[in-house]
């Protein structure tokens, strides 16, 4: 079971090549669920409860609250390893139980994070979005003289949990440090939550305040707003269709803060193969094969499935740069692994950092600030009284 990819060529290769070809290959009727986004989670909840489902599920994020309901990974990592070389720390950090030492997931691909913005808008303005200090000040200069605001969500879904990471990054602030202790109430968090207020008073749109996942893609491609952070997918989505938006977007690595530039990949693409699992042996060939024909799929995804073993593509980034798809506008994609981290960091992913983001407790904190309906002392305070129970209770489980 996966989630429907949001790029067709790439959703059409591994269903209808590579899947199929495997499959004849291996005698193995292999059948793919495709699901919305949203469903992963109910449905991977239901097939615990039940005991029975598929043999791997596809997630966005690593799971390791599901590490009791997975096999150990281990072997599948290490024969990864044996193939095609170390992993990216980040891929490394957000898959394996440094306190149980189980890989509780397989992180094949991650989506890189990249600023997309409008070129065109931010050369009338005079700069670029390399710092979160040039994004506010350049970004109420769009907003005003070009009626472009800024697009980064506030609201309680996918990209916010990311790219509001990415702003704490900046700041030195971060939900745990190494050791796995909650640290939320920081001076650093507070500096970067009274920098999110300023960034939304004087570049942004209520309306972000509401948004769903899609709804910074398609605000930028209906021309209607300056810069947001995401994927590829809005840029690819932009070739695609030969919008009148396309020509005029460019990308940028995650802007600096005070404390540098850094933050999670927006999807760290992970398999799980569950405890219950019918054919654990076929699912990690099937997992190991697909790493070998990742080439394939990376040209395919349109540099939006970038491989988390770097060396599965020997010329990766040759094909970055070089390429008919590589040209200058890309060539920014060789450096978005030196920033990215896991979720989490500094520490471990564990089971704890994986409850905060699905309960949304950043976008909430930063929306809370943003909107006057806190303090950011107040937001921060809340915040930290609801994560603190969490690690609290993944601890005595045994987990962190």
């Amino acid at each position: 079971m996966r989630w429907k990819n949001f790029v067709p060529a790439y959703e059409a290769w591994f269903n209808d090549e590579f899947v199929r070809n495997w499959g004849q290959k291996n005698n193995t009727d292999v059948i793919v669920t495709n699901v919305g986004l949203a469903e992963i989670g109910r449905r991977a909840a239901q097939e615990i409860k039940a005991g029975e489902g598929h043999d791997l599920v596809h997630f966005l994020s690593p799971k390791p609250s599901l590490e009791d309901h997975t096999i150990d990974h281990s072997d599948l990592h290490k024969e990864c390893e044996n193939r095609f070389g170390k992993a990216y720390e980040f891929a490394e950090r957000s898959n394996v139980n440094p306190r149980t030492g189980r890989y509780h997931g397989f992180i094949e691909s991650y989506a890189p994070t990249v600023v997309t913005y409008r070129k065109d808008i931010w050369d009338a303005v005079g700069t670029v979005p390399n710092t979160w200090d040039d994004i506010r000040k350049a970004g109420r200069a769009a907003k005003l003289l070009h009626e472009m605001p800024v697009g980064i969500s506030l609201a309680p879904e996918h990209n916010a949990n990311h790219s509001l990471r990415a702003l704490m990054a900046a700041f030195g602030a971060s939900v745990q440090n190494e050791d796995g202790r909650p640290i939320l109430a920081s001076a650093n968090t507070l500096e970067a939550l009274k920098f999110g207020k300023a960034l939304y008073e004087e570049t942004m749109l209520p309306e972000t305040l509401a948004w769903g996942s899609p709804s910074n893609n398609q605000s930028v491609l209906a021309g209607a707003v300056s810069l947001t952070i995401d994927t590829m997918s809005i840029i690819r989505a932009a070739e695609a269709k030969r919008l009148p938006v396309e020509p005029n977007l460019a990308l940028a690595t995650l802007p600096e803060g005070p404390n540098g530039a850094g933050g999670p990949a927006y999807a760290t693409n992970t398999y799980v193969i569950w405890r219950f699992a019918q054919n654990i042996d076929g699912a990690q060939k099937f997992l190991l094969d697909y790493m070998g024909a990742f080439r394939e799929g990376l040209l395919k995804s349109g540099f939006q499935n970038m491989p988390s073993f770097p060396g599965a593509v020997a010329d990766l980034n040759d094909l970055i740069r070089s390429s008919s798809q590589g040209g200058s506008r890309y060539g920014v994609l060789a450096d978005v692994p030196e920033s990215l981290t896991n979720l989490g960091y500094p520490g471990y992913s564990n089971a704890a950092t994986d409850e905060v983001l699905n309960r949304h407790i950043i976008p909430e904190m930063f929306s809370r600030v943003a909107t006057g309906a806190a303090t950011p002392q107040e937001a921060m305070d809340l915040a930290s009284a609801a994560i603190v129970p969490i690690f609290e209770k993944w601890r005595e489980a045994g987990k962190i």
